[in-house]
């Protein structure tokens, strides 16, 4: 039930500690407070699942990516303090796990781009995000433009005049703020979602550092770099190459404290290194 001071896509959390009351009043702005984690994960179940999974020949074979971004949810949806945000000073908890991407639709420099966003349920498995990844990215690749590039290509058909272009962003920002914006547009907005991820291994990128952003109300940037083969040390001493990948995450400080984010990195290894777990739904618990 919506309750005074709610939004549409959240709730206002009210019993919270002076800490979470006192930060947004004295650090408002999200960029100031980003915490950058980087971690180097190895990969040798995740190949070995994969290979697995794709046994069979499926039509659109399971990779990664797929992997990484089921991982990232099922974390969120487990460690739901990651699942918030600060707007206008007020700390809300979203009404759903979601996560965002960009979708290169050619990999030339004149390729367009187009967005996926992800709307999770606790139900879901890494097959139901499989399914829903291969949907987004088949439509934008081969059928059009994804909802979002739509509404920004007719906004800047309308608002592409200088003056009106400056009352635009200022009225924008005035709405988001205050959690105003049409429900249309949240729902397809990336930088309104739980998560937003970037592939920079599918451009042949090292993972690194990717600022949160002022706008909208994502608290958490994951950024997954080139997989490659390294070093790594068995118990013994021995040193064995195997596949791995290194990870970029940014998250915004004033929504948790570190012990329980190192606690959710601990949890997203966990999963990547035993990723059989990502067959159980989203919201089933795990010990790690």
């Amino acid at each position: 039930m919506r309750r005074p001071g709610d939004r549409k896509d959240a709730k206002l959390l009210r019993d919270i500690d002076s800490m979470h009351f006192i930060m947004p009043l004295m650090y408002p702005n999200r960029c100031d407070n980003e915490a950058f984690i980087s971690e180097t994960v190895d990969l040798t179940n995740v190949m070995k699942y994969l290979e697995k999974k794709n046994a069979d020949g499926p039509e659109y074979k399971y990779n990664f990516f797929q992997v990484m971004v089921t991982a990232v949810l099922k974390t969120i949806t487990l460690r739901p303090q990651l699942n918030r945000f600060i707007a206008n000073y007020n700390l809300y908890e979203r009404n759903e796990v979601s996560a965002a991407f960009t979708i290169k639709k050619i990999f030339k420099d004149d390729g367009e781009e187009g967005l996926a966003f992800i709307h999770s349920k606790p139900t879901d498995t890494i097959e139901t995000i499989h399914n829903e990844i291969y949907r987004q990215v088949s439509y934008v690749r081969h059928e059009g433009k994804d909802q979002s590039t739509q509404s920004m290509d007719a906004l800047q058909k309308i608002f592409g005049f200088p003056p009106l272009k400056k009352a635009l962003g200022a009225g924008a920002r005035f709405l988001d703020k205050r959690g105003l914006m049409p429900a249309s547009v949240i729902a397809t907005d990336p930088f309104q979602s739980s998560v937003v991820l970037a592939n920079l291994g599918s451009i042949k990128l090292r993972a690194g550092y990717h600022h949160l952003t002022n706008w909208g109300t994502t608290s958490m940037f994951v950024v997954i770099g080139e997989m490659k083969k390294r070093p790594f040390y068995n118990e013994d001493g021995s040193e064995e190459m195997r596949m791995s990948v290194d990870l970029g995450l940014t998250v915004d400080e004033r929504i948790s404290d570190g012990y329980y984010c190192s606690r959710a990195v601990r949890l997203l290894k966990h999963l990547l290194d035993e990723p059989e777990l990502l067959e159980l739904p989203l919201g089933e618990k795990v010990e790690y």
